[in-house]
């Protein structure tokens, strides 16, 4: 039986440039996420310079949240959301990043959105930027790896801190932060910090730099936000695959351990204050040369995040006698990767590791003790549409109860401090990864497909009514 807190916050996530579409409606500029073309589970989206007329981009059009929302929040009301969680394109603010002044009806938007929210008693969980840099910033500046792209960032943070300082009391400064580590995909790369890793660099510390930037912008935006509404909660946001040895053998246990250092940079770094040994040691021993300044330490430990929000979807397990391996991939696999034996996997080779989430959060507990939130968990399917219109997704209610119940042991069981649990993709949206729209996540069906066709037509799915049972009794019923 649950006993989770009767405060749980129970919602839904998406991301601004998934959902809203009306890329370049009322003097929004394009970002990094509108140049990349749809791709497949195993075919990297491409990355072009400028928006060329042969080529699909489905962010451009997504699922037409920008004029759909006000029928979507209704719906998320009906299904008893406590919380919704999206992000601020950074470029319906500032169009070009660089702009002297905000656009107004960027920020009336989302005025007019956290309203909506506020007026059925969803509070807003807004992420400052979730894979939505200004291409301008981009392009012109070499994105994070240029410093003066931090002034730009928390010039932008500061005017949405102050426009919504009364409608959001939950933020996140950068979404899956963490992801830039797995520099041998271009994708993440530029998602994450508009950076494209140029012939004859050292692309990790291309990758340390721009890292090193993004977290000193995550710090002044943090002792912002502070600053203009001391009751905000900032919290960080990481993607996180827990890494597990392939068995007792001693390296195997090291070399997992080791691993895990891709996983815990970042939070190390944000919940912390500073830079953990291990990474010194590595820029040390690789020679690298990330340009921390005079004054950046004190930056790093005067904007600690009062929370940790985190993705979890799939665990990774390494072998120290597997094939190390630099491919490029979708999936983002890490050196010396294998098969899980004892688990299933998606049709998207996702591995199904619902003890994995419970594991998680014991470890961030144990190694934080700050709040935690889980922002994203979610099964990614192909669904049909039945003759009468309806949708049935028992495997993702299947993913989304066993998970759910993983989550509930870690709380009343184990004393994990949980703030609350937002599924990804409440409504159908456009893939991350793929482009793709095939792939969907939500428990509102969107009709509309890889090409960009269809009606837009909301429909509810199966999980829908499951799932507004679940948030009605705080998790105390999950069949």
């Amino acid at each position: 039986m649950s006993k989770l807190p009767k405060n749980f916050l129970w919602g839904g996530a998406v991301a601004a440039h998934q959902i809203e579409g009306g890329w370049d409606q009322d003097g929004k500029g394009p970002s990094v996420a509108d140049v990349m073309t749809v791709g497949g589970p195993n075919k990297l989206r491409e990355i072009t310079d400028t928006v060329e007329k042969d080529k699909f981009y489905p962010n451009h059009e997504a699922i037409d949240f920008y004029h759909h929302y006000k029928e979507d929040i209704r719906l998320f009301a009906e299904m008893g959301l406590k919380a919704f969680r999206t992000s601020i394109n950074w470029t319906r603010i500032f169009p070009n990043g660089d702009d002297t002044e905000p656009n107004e009806a960027g920020l009336q938007f989302y005025d007019d959105l956290f309203d909506e929210c506020l007026k059925y008693g969803i509070e807003p969980v807004i992420t400052l930027t979730h894979f939505e840099m200004p291409l301008n910033l981009a392009k012109n500046y070499g994105g994070f790896r240029n410093r003066k792209v931090v002034d730009l960032f928390v010039r932008f943070a500061e005017v949405v801190f102050k426009r919504y300082k009364d409608k959001v009391k939950y933020w996140m400064t950068f979404n899956e932060i963490n992801n830039m580590m797995d520099y041998s995909n271009p994708v993440f790369l530029w998602t994450n910090v508009g950076v494209q890793v140029k012939a004859g660099e050292n692309p990790k510390e291309v990758m340390y730099t721009a890292a090193h930037h993004t977290l000193i912008a995550s710090a002044l935006a943090v002792a912002k936000g502070k600053e203009i509404n001391p009751n905000f909660q900032i919290g960080a946001m990481v993607s996180h695959v827990p890494i597990y040895p392939l068995n007792a053998d001693p390296n195997n246990i090291m070399l997992a351990e080791e691993s895990m250092h891709l996983r815990y940079f970042f939070p190390d770094v944000q919940v912390r204050g500073k830079y953990p040994n291990y990474a010194l040691k590595e820029f040390e021993r690789e020679g690298l040369d990330i340009p921390i300044l005079d004054g950046d330490e004190e930056i790093l430990a005067n904007g600690k995040v009062d929370y940790l929000g985190f993705s979890y979807y799939m665990s990774n397990v390494v072998d120290f006698n597997a094939k190390e391996t630099d491919e490029i991939n979708v999936q983002g696999k890490i050196p010396y990767q294998v098969d899980n034996p004892y688990i299933s996997v998606s049709d998207w080779g996702w591995a199904i590791d619902p003890v994995g989430l419970r594991y998680t959060l014991n470890r961030f507990w144990d190694r934080y003790q700050i709040p935690l939130f889980i922002v994203e968990n979610g099964f990614g399917a192909v669904d049909t549409v039945e003759t009468d219109g309806t949708i049935h997704d028992p495997e993702r209610i299947d993913y989304l109860r066993q998970h759910i119940q993983e989550m509930i042991k870690a709380v009343v069981h184990d004393g994990v401090k949980l703030m609350g649990y937002t599924p990804w993709g409440i409504i159908d949206l456009v893939s991350f990864s793929t482009g793709e729209m095939k792939k969907r996540y939500g428990m509102i069906y969107v009709d509309r497909d890889n090409e960009g066709n269809g009606t837009m037509k909301r429909l509810k799915k199966d999980s829908f009514d499951w799932y507004k049972h679940v948030i009605e009794t705080n998790g105390e019923e999950l069949d």
